[in-house]
């Protein structure tokens, strides 16, 4: 491996660092700059990141238990590739969960106060599509709202166990909820599928406001298929298959 910069020492090796250090591994993985079946030692990534073996030895664990590395039987780690139907069952997997999220939700009861905080970071995804073509700053906006949003769907639940599961299930690899969004981003179809989306996301409100458990976990197990959708469509596009955001190049069709 060649040298890059180095990340910034902390004061202490601990939390801080190892999340810097599993956070700059990922992208380099997304962007391909460690290639699927490339072997990674903690040696290697102190000398590519200028950082000590501790923080580095935690991170690789980490993307070990997040699963974008293996470990091998002879030393070191591996980055893993991916089948679609990998990806497929991760993607249903959290839409499995947060439906439970809000069918809870819906039968327990929500705040007033939390309610409006979702239908506010709906109202602002609603500004974006109005635009009837999104440039890359928009989308972006639509990631992070979107982000938010599902992000809620735990509180909306009262369950700190599902919010921790819901984050647990949205760190798989590709199964972020808008993990194939930028990816399909200059596709004609694009602004379309986010006004579907969106609008899964106004009636899975309404059903919680309504107290209707079973047809708000419905729509968000259908909110899920839209994103298996997206991923067909992605994996099948060999345009697509050299796009560094989400790193198709690890992910193979059945």
């Amino acid at each position: 491996m060649s040298a890059t910069a180095a990340l910034p020492e902390g004061q202490e090796e601990g939390g801080s660092q190892t999340v810097k250090v599993q956070l700059k591994l990922r992208e380099m993985i997304f962007a391909g700059e460690l290639q699927a079946g490339a072997r990674i030692t903690e040696l290697a990534v102190v000398e590519r990141l200028g950082v000590s073996r501790t923080p580095i030895r935690a991170a690789l664990i980490r993307l070990e238990q997040e699963g974008l590395l293996q470990q091998l039987s002879s030393g070191g780690f591996a980055v893993r590739t991916f089948s679609e139907n990998d990806v497929a069952d991760a993607i249903e997997l959290r839409g499995t969960v947060e439906g439970l999220a809000v069918r809870l939700a819906a039968e327990r009861g929500v705040s007033e106060s939390l309610q409006a905080q979702a239908a506010q970071c709906l109202d602002a995804i609603d500004v974006l599509l109005q635009a009837l073509t999104l440039d890359d700053d928009a989308f972006s906006s639509y990631v992070h709202l979107n982000a938010q949003f599902h992000g809620l769907l735990g509180q909306l639940s009262g369950s700190s166990v599902l919010q921790r599961e819901l984050a647990r299930v949205g760190s798989l690899p590709f199964a972020s909820p808008s993990g194939f969004v930028v990816v399909q981003a200059n596709t004609p179809q694009a602004r379309d599928m986010l006004v579907v989306a969106q609008d899964q996301h106004r009636q899975v409100l309404d059903a919680v406001a309504r107290r209707e458990g079973a047809r708000a976990e419905a729509i968000m197990r259908e909110h899920s298929r839209l994103a298996q959708r997206n991923l067909r469509d992605a994996v099948r596009r060999p345009d697509l298959q050299d796009n560094p955001v989400v790193g198709m190049r690890l992910i193979r069709p059945n």
